[in-house]
């Protein structure tokens, strides 16, 4: 393993391009220059896994154009496939956005979750049956890009660890299974983490789906040369900057595990009392569905007391769904609570066949314990936003009195007196009552 970490550094850029191209030495270039043939007969292929944009922070884009810029320089036919998983494929504006300048856009492929997989093996209904303490008990099909078996010498999966409302801390196998998975994977992975219930799942390095991940990556996907770049980010909440406090570098769950402490001691604000109001903020260029800004929903949910409410400032919604699919099951059921879902998925095939969607209804829902008003801008209706489940306001109207350019992260009393906590990007970290959140 290759790393730099710690809670009070900041590893700079010159120190990051360092690291990543210790780590090619190390298990990418220095691998392809010992093979006396490559794998494939065209000559030395490495691809490339990192985010889309939902997961700009992550510091995935520059260390993708590092790499990027060294292989070919080095004469490696490089391909980037954005791990996507069911969102919606990457803008020309977004790619540059994400991962600058330089990079031609025909390096650039994009995930088809539905259509361009291929098949590895299935996990058994037994096993699905005891990581949900039989809950569910179904066969899982292992499902991946059909382009990580084209024939790579190395295959390079970049991104954040970070805590995850499914998984409980994002990315390593949940990049290879999720974000270059299948339907079905995807699918049911997702509803294996509703069931279990997403307090349990939220933060922890260990959960029910971590340990179908990673089954499935060991069984049937062990022979990929896949070597994982994880970073650890935090944000400056008096200055907003953004530190990477860690990278970690390797092949096996270690490289995970480590970063997952860190993660953990960064990543996740325990608060000493419940505020009845959070506010939160979606970023227009991440958060343009509730499909992504429901995570305003999943990190808050174990800090807001009874009764409470949450406001989700979101002026660039457009939509519920990035998947068309998925979109319209959304807005045919709503976010109505687990009971109802569970009821819904009994009684209709198609949401049946679709159990991420259903999991997303579950996983965006109060259960009625406190309230959420969506404010969105001028794409999505306010009686769109009430026909999903959700309280609506106008957002020019709620800006007005929750102002992101005025608001802190944390704890704000405004002129009136009123009290609310605010966070300015959901997708950060995690926010609970410390007597909620288990250790």
């Amino acid at each position: 393993m290759i790393s730099t970490y710690g809670e009070d550094i900041s590893i700079s850029q010159d120190e990051l391009r360092d690291l990543v191209f210790q780590t090619l030495e190390a298990s990418g270039t220095a691998h392809l220059r010992r093979c006396a043939e490559p794998r494939s007969s065209a000559g030395r292929r490495v691809l490339l896994l990192p985010p889309d944009h939902t997961r700009l922070n992550s510091m995935a884009g520059p260390i993708t154009a590092m790499v990027y810029e060294k292989l070919t320089a080095d004469g490696v036919e490089v391909d980037i496939l954005p791990t996507l998983g069911t969102h919606n494929p990457m803008t020309d504006a977004q790619l540059r956005m994400m991962f600058g300048e330089q990079i031609p856009l025909d390096a650039f492929k994009v995930h088809d979750w539905r259509n361009e997989v291929v098949r590895k093996g299935e996990i058994s209904g037994d096993m699905l049956a005891e990581l949900s303490d039989g809950k569910v008990n179904y066969t899982v099909g292992v499902e991946v890009n059909r382009m990580l078996f084209d024939g790579y010498d190395l295959i390079l999966s970049i991104g954040q660890v970070v805590p995850h409302e499914v998984v409980g801390m994002a990315n390593y196998t949940k990049n290879i299974v999720v974000g270059a998975g299948g339907s079905d994977i995807i699918n049911k992975s997702h509803f294996l983490g509703a069931v279990a219930g997403i307090e349990n799942i939220l933060g922890q390095t260990d959960s029910p789906v971590r340990r179908l991940f990673n089954h499935a990556v060991a069984t049937y996907l062990a022979d990929l040369p896949i070597t994982y770049i994880l970073t650890v980010m935090e944000q400056d909440y008096d200055s907003g900057e953004m530190h990477m406090r860690g990278f970690f570098a390797g092949e096996d769950v270690t490289v995970f595990e480590e970063a997952c402490k860190l993660a953990r001691a960064v990543n996740i604000t325990l608060l000493d009392r419940e505020p009845k109001k959070v506010v939160v903020y979606l970023d227009p260029h991440e958060f343009q569905s509730t499909w992504l800004g429901n995570k305003s929903v999943y990190r808050t949910r174990m800090a807001i007391a009874d009764d409470g409410e949450l406001i989700v400032l979101a002026p660039a919604l457009k939509e519920f769904g990035e998947d068309p699919t998925i979109d319209k099951l959304i807005r045919k059921f709503g976010y109505c609570g687990t009971p109802a879902t569970l009821k819904h998925v009994e009684e209709d095939e198609e949401l049946r066949s679709n159990l991420g969607a259903a999991a997303h209804l579950i996983h965006g829902s109060s259960e009625g314990r406190f309230a959420i008003t969506y404010c969105p801008g001028r794409e999505v209706t306010l009686d769109e936003v009430r026909s999903v489940g959700f309280k609506a306001a106008a957002y020019d109207e709620m800006a007005a009195r929750y102002d992101p350019a005025v608001l802190k992260d944390g704890w704000n009393i405004l002129p009136d007196g009123e009290e609310i906590f605010y966070i300015s990007n959901p997708a950060l970290g995690l926010w609970a009552f410390k007597d909620k959140f288990k250790e």
